[in-house]
């Protein structure tokens, strides 16, 4: 049976897609890229923005559409979206099963009772701010089935904890994703040796607020930089990533001082601020000022020199006034951010910031702003990205760029366009009307440095899932290019 996936949202969700994967891998299935050609199609949803949900519901009605002509096809909506909306997703008959992220464990039984027994499934937590019943099972599941999917050979994500209990105004994740569950420190590490024997090179530590991970155990309180400072004592784990952090005080100078003393820990910090202006975050329920995050930002590049800083930032948050985001101008244009994810507000039903508060800013005006912070913030990494030329980086190859048919020189390379398969190394030759077509041996190809800049150059296929040394020769705002040495 051919299970066709579809993810959208944060990597919270790629990841349990990856698990998600292993598990339908394991019990026989296989994967396809295609949908007409799927016996079973789930799509693995994101409900932090309308603009996620949409994408899905324009997504179900293309598969409703197939589904005329294959009526026996199963469709699954798992994740957030899944445990928002629950049975109301039901109502649509095109869909056969509703799961939410505490129950992916369950989803081999609930497409194998599909196909057989044509049984339509509703399967969500009901009392989603209680610790999870499913706890155990999660564990257990995630322990199994290891999310290294090969889809970024070298690389692979570990979650350290689930849900959050922050409960900022605007978002949905308390209500889908439960309270804060800290995972076992020995699992964890046991889980990164495994993946490191697999030839994992780069592993990320995933939580919704990863610094506030505390798990207390015969005595003693672990906190982020522990489990830093015990990956680091694995074997073949070369780099060490960590997301999201929120700007908190708590552990905040042990995990700096880890980075800083830890060769393996890459010097990169995701810490979305969200607005420039106190009362905008005082309404979003963010527990800090801007003085306090900027003062954050200040000792993270004192301990940690040469580090780089990520930003979120969300225009049109209800009572934002012009000033307001003048103010958020200011705060990016202080940070001097290697780059920010910027996102319009829109109400999310559930939330504290739709049931209390009017969404009085017009889409015209926060389309306008959220413009203008991109331009502002593009400036920024264009001139931080231009400190590059002429020096030599250390990225992990990820594979081909998107873009590998055409390299920086204009020279075809691998592969020409709508072609999908793998070359074969050494010289590349096609054959068309007029004879053979010799193309580039080396492609072009995309990595990341330890800061997360992303890295275009040319060089062999084989690469992916290794290192190497780049030349930066020319910049744009969010890449780099060059050529290996």
């Amino acid at each position: 049976m051919k299970v066709f996936l579809q993810t959208y949202g944060c990597q919270m969700n790629k990841l349990d897609t990856a698990l998600v994967t292993s598990a339908l891998k394991k019990a026989g299935f296989s994967l396809t890229e295609s949908e007409k050609g799927a016996d079973v199609a789930l799509i693995n949803t994101c409900s932090v923005r309308d603009h996620a949900e949409q994408r899905v519901l324009s997504h179900l009605g293309h598969l409703k559409h197939i589904k005329k002509s294959k009526p026996n096809m199963v469709v699954g909506v798992i994740g957030c979206m899944a445990q928002r909306l629950g049975a109301e997703l039901l109502e649509d008959r095109t869909i056969d099963i509703v799961c939410g992220p505490a129950q992916i464990p369950q989803i081999t039984e609930l497409v194998t009772k599909a196909l057989q027994e044509k049984k339509r499934t509703l399967v969500i937590t009901e009392k989603i701010r209680q610790k999870p019943a499913e706890d155990e099972a999660l564990e257990k599941f995630e322990s199994v089935f290891d999310s290294d999917d090969k889809q970024i050979p070298g690389q692979a994500f570990v979650r350290v904890m689930r849900g959050c209990n922050n409960f900022c105004t605007y978002c949905i994740v308390p209500y889908v994703r439960g309270p804060e569950v800290s995972r076992p420190p020995a699992a964890i590490i046991e889980q990164a040796k495994r993946l490191a024997g697999k030839g994992v090179k780069l592993v990320t530590l995933l939580g919704q607020m990863v610094n506030a991970y505390k798990y207390n155990t015969c005595g003693r309180t672990y906190c982020l930089a522990d489990l830093l400072y015990m990956v680091s004592e694995i074997e073949g784990i070369e780099w060490i990533r960590f997301v999201t952090s929120y700007p908190a005080e708590e552990f905040y100078d042990q995990i700096l001082k880890a980075m800083a003393d830890l060769p393996k820990v890459c010097n990169y910090l995701h810490m979305p601020a969200q607005s420039g202006s106190d009362k905008i975050l005082k309404a979003m329920n963010r527990n800090y000022t801007v003085s306090k995050y900027l003062e954050l930002l200040d000792r993270a590049r004192a301990m940690v020199p040469g580090i780089a800083i990520a930003g979120d930032f969300m225009v049109g948050f209800p009572g934002e006034t012009e000033e307001d985001f003048g103010r958020t101008v200011n705060l990016v244009q202080k940070a001097r951010y290697k780059n920010c994810f910027i996102f319009k507000y829109s109400a999310r039903p559930g939330t504290a910031a739709d049931k209390r508060l009017q969404d009085d800013v017009s889409e015209e005006v926060k389309k306008r702003r959220n413009i203008k912070l991109l331009a502002v913030q593009e400036k920024i990494s264009d001139e931080l990205s231009k400190e590059f030329i002429g020096k030599k980086v250390k990225v992990l190859v990820e594979g081909l760029s998107k873009k590998s048919g055409v390299n920086p020189c204009g020279e075809k390379s691998y592969p020409p366009q709508g072609r999908r398969t793998s070359p074969p190394l050494g010289p590349l030759r096609l054959r068309s009307e007029t004879g053979e077509i010799s193309l580039k041996a080396n492609p072009q190809l995309v990595g990341r440095t330890a800061e997360d800049w992303i890295v275009v150059f040319n060089g062999p296929v084989g690469l992916a899932g290794e290192f190497a040394k780049v030349k930066i020769t020319r910049t744009s705002p969010l890449t780099l290019f060059g050529e290996m040495t």
